[in-house]
């Protein structure tokens, strides 16, 4: 069993950033691609980002391309740094741990272990 638990989140103005954290305990975290899910209230649970087992295949959706950077280090963290933030990017933010697939995948149903997420919100 794999324990996540994220943190990070807030309230910050459009333009500004935030680095979420997610940090593993209980498994082995080689072993798991890790994703960034978000939410908005009245939609469905969407891809945010993803990185593979060993750290160098990243792979993000369009809407945060060149914006939101995903990381790993050795200590069992997953980061998801959020730069020139926008309103829309406002949403409860989860990370996931897959243990099927090396890089991930961006379908959110295939992720073996998720955390109970951290709220981000963007004022205008």
């Amino acid at each position: 069993q794999v324990q996540l638990v994220e943190s990070g989140g807030g309230l910050v103005q459009a333009g500004g950033s935030l680095r979420l954290s997610c940090a593993a305990s209980g498994g082995t975290f080689s072993r798991y691609a890790m994703g960034w899910f978000r939410q908005a209230p009245g939609k469905e649970r969407e891809f945010v980002a993803r990185i593979g087992r060993s750290g160098i295949a990243r792979y993000y959706a369009d809407s945060v391309k060149d914006r939101f950077t995903i990381s790993r280090d050795n200590a069992m963290n997953t980061y998801l740094r959020m730069n020139s933030l926008k309103p829309e990017d406002t949403a409860v933010y989860y990370c996931a741990a897959d243990g099927k697939a090396i890089y991930g995948t961006a379908d959110w149903h295939k992720y073996d272990y998720w955390g109970q997420g951290t709220q981000v919100t963007v004022s205008s």
